[in-house]
């Protein structure tokens, strides 16, 4: 039995339920691991901003890998001991690859105001792509385009239809930084393909804590549910998906009770047989 000494789980559609919230069951089993002294980490694709919006400022964790990786806090003292950026030379031509493909993105200011994004549209449909600018309304304005991008970035979002082949093939044209396939919140349907340094995600984000903590990958334990999962449930020594993830991830990890069912608990009994 490997001895595991932290457990990361992700947020949305896993540790919170269907309508966004923490289960009963859920707290008691992070409070149980906080006394056997087990870390615990909750991984997520949303900003610092958008994690504290919906996170209690008592909850009982013990670190957020925020951002797919890009930043980690300390949750008790609201530190961030760790972000990433994009330099502004990236930027710009990770800008002026996306426009040559006519594809809707976002640019993401550096943490911790990540949630705040330059945007451009190439005046296709898109709902999920205005969905979202009509959500981030306040924190949101147009790229100037023709004008030299001059900013660090923590990552750059593009909101493409729920095309896997041509997702592939526009990433193919990103082979010097990391990209990440996410399945939108908003709508559930379109892909949002993240742009992040290549050395983030959610698995370099614990990977980080792990050297910070003195604890070996294979004595990490993570749930998740979606494709921005994959890095740390690979990551991971011991690893679970929820049974409402996507099928192909139900077929390459083993799966616990659904987010709505409690499934991180679940995972943790099976682990630690309580």
């Amino acid at each position: 039995m490997v001895d595991i000494k932290m457990v990361v789980t992700d947020l949305d559609g896993t540790l919170y339920n269907s309508k966004g919230e923490s289960n009963g069951l859920d707290l008691d089993t992070l409070h149980l691991l906080a006394k056997k002294g087990v870390p615990r980490v909750i991984a997520t694709g949303r900003s610092l901003w958008s994690a504290e919006a919906v996170i209690p400022a008592n909850f009982p964790i013990d670190y957020l890998v925020f951002s797919s990786g890009a930043g980690v806090m300390r949750w008790s003292t609201k530190e961030i001991l760790h972000s990433r950026a994009l330099s502004a030379y990236q930027v710009r031509g990770i800008i002026d690859e996306l426009c040559s493909h006519d594809v809707d993105f976002m640019v993401h200011e550096p943490i911790p105001h990540n949630h705040c994004f330059l945007y451009r549209a190439s005046g296709k449909e898109n709902p999920d792509f205005k969905r979202r600018i009509e959500h981030y309304r306040q924190y949101c304005r147009p790229l100037v385009t023709g004008v030299e991008f001059e900013s660090e970035a923590t990552q750059l979002l593009a909101v493409l239809p729920n095309d896997v082949d041509w997702f592939s093939e526009l990433k193919a044209h990103f082979p010097a930084v990391k990209v990440i396939r996410t399945t939108s919140p908003m709508d559930g349907t379109s892909i949002w393909m993240e742009i992040f340094p290549e050395d983030v995600s959610k698995a370099s984000g614990i990977a980080w804590l792990c050297n910070l903590l003195a604890i070996s990958a294979e004595n990490v334990m993570a749930v998740g549910n979606d494709f921005n999962d994959v890095d740390m449930l690979d990551f991971a020594g011991k690893s679970f998906v929820v049974a409402n993830a996507h099928p192909d991830l139900q077929r390459a990890y083993p799966v616990v009770f659904s987010n709505d069912s409690c499934g991180f608990s679940h995972a943790v009994q099976l682990v630690f047989s309580v």
